[in-house]
This record gives C-alpha cells, structure tokens and sequence, in this order.
C-alpha cells in the first residue's frame, strides 16, 4: 500500500497546488490513500464545509487538522457529520469532532490519528497519554497506523516519532510550513519526518503575503494575514507499506513548483 500525506494546504493558492497536481501525482505514484493537513485550507486560518468537500472531490481521502480547527465557525456542526474529518485527539472531552477515524481502503482497515503539540501551542491533554489511550482501542481494528502530529517544536515531533516507533506505521509532523530533509525508517519499522512542509504560496512567508508579514515582525503592530499570490508549492510525502506487518518500508519527500 502506498500513502500520500500532503503538507499544510494553505489557502486558495493550496487548493489549486492540490487541483493541478494531485490526479498526476496519484497515478504516477500508485497511490492508495491520500491524507492532507487542511487546518489553513480557507484563508489560511481554519476550513470550512465548501473548501472540504473541494478537497474531497480532488481525491483527498481523510482531512486532519490543527490548532485552526475551529477557526471558521461554520465547521463545529459539519466536523460531527463529517468522519473524514480528524481534529487533534488531545482536545479535552467533549470537544466536537474526532481525533481519529478508520478507513476502508480497498478492503485494508488503515487508522488515521490527529494529535496536536504542547510547546508554545494550546494547553491541551498529554499527546503521548492519548496516542496510547487510542492504540489499545484500534490495534484490534487494523496495523496500519498513519499519525499527524501539529506541532511546534521539533524535539516534541522527534520525541513522539521514538515514543511510537514500532507502534504506528509512521508519525509526520505538520505545523510549521517548512519540509524538512529528515525522513527515515525508525530501527522499529516507523516512517517519520518532522513536518511535511506546505502546499500552498511559494513567495510567501508560511502562506502569508511577504509585506504583511514583514510588518508583523518589523512593528509588533496586529496585522490581518492574507494569502499570498503567484506561484505555488506542493509538499508532501509518499508511505509505502507492508500491508501484513503495518510497517513502513519506504519513506520519500515529495516538493513540487509550479511557476
């Protein structure tokens, strides 16, 4: 089984990165699931129920989001209806939605779960007590465990990708925006990266249009963000998996423009 996890997708110039790249990609890889970060997909903060259905109708299989989850309020009712939909599992009892989901994929059950970071983020639940909360509830189901953690820091990534090595079949860090050139096999059969970088605005800063962002830093004044324009980037990595052991056998970066 091959798995293509997308990278950040960043507003509208990520939708069109994910329109005029997924579908050729999807064939020329041989892919068998497609799972995306959509926590920026409408306006680089948040989603909505319009911009999910847009990326489903591309071929994205399961959305897992961050710490924007919430910030569009049309999705606290549509995220109860809709299971491709993960939001991070550490949001406290109670909270709309699910941390994660299993998915039928050619009759092979593949779990999907969303966990958000501690450091310089939300004060939520432990990531590593749910992560473990989860797996004795879902490794009776199947042993192909695909984790997004949204995290800031690359020590909380790197730790949790140790912590569950020969646990999951691959942990990818999300958040940042930035891919970065770490991805391996852990000894225990785990795929891990510390982020899976972004789709969206290539000439940006993280999505965000340069003046505006350089404002922000150079003034500390409050500033409205706006997604930039122009050429884009698609970020992502592609899984392949022992579909009998659940591990990982390969991991690969995939980091696409177009001008």
């Amino acid at each position: 089984m091959r798995i293509l996890m997308i990278g950040d997708i960043f507003g509208r110039p990520g939708r069109k990165a994910v329109r005029e790249n997924l579908s050729s990609i999807k064939q020329e890889l041989k892919l068998d699931m497609i799972i995306a970060n959509g926590e920026n997909a409408s306006g680089g903060n948040g989603i909505t129920p319009a911009t999910a259905n847009e990326l489903f109708d591309y071929g994205i299989d399961v959305l897992t989001m961050g710490n924007h989850v919430w910030d569009k309020k049309e999705i606290l009712g549509h995220i109860q209806k809709e299971p491709r939909i993960i939001r991070p599992a550490n949001y406290p009892p109670g909270t709309p939605g699910r941390g994660y989901g299993i998915f039928n994929i050619n009759g092979v059950n593949v779990g999907v779960i969303n966990l958000s970071g501690l450091v310089y983020l939300l004060n939520l639940d432990c990531p590593f007590r749910t992560v473990e909360q989860i797996l004795n509830e879902i490794n009776d189901l199947t042993n192909i465990i695909i984790v997004d953690f949204h995290a800031e820091a690359t020590s909380e990534k790197i730790a949790l990708g140790w912590y569950l090595d020969g646990k999951v079949t691959a942990v990818a860090g999300t958040h940042t925006h930035v891919q970065t050139a770490d991805e391996r096999i852990l000894p225990g059969g785990t795929a891990y990266i510390t982020d899976l970088g972004m789709t969206g605005p290539l000439n940006s800063i993280i999505g965000v249009k340069i003046d505006i962002a350089l404002k922000k830093f150079i003034t500390q004044m409050p500033v409205r963000f706006e997604s930039a324009d122009g050429p884009f980037q698609f970020n992502a990595v592609v899984i392949e998996v022992d579909e009998d052991t659940g591990s990982a056998v390969s991991i690969n970066r995939v980091f696409n423009i177009e001008y």
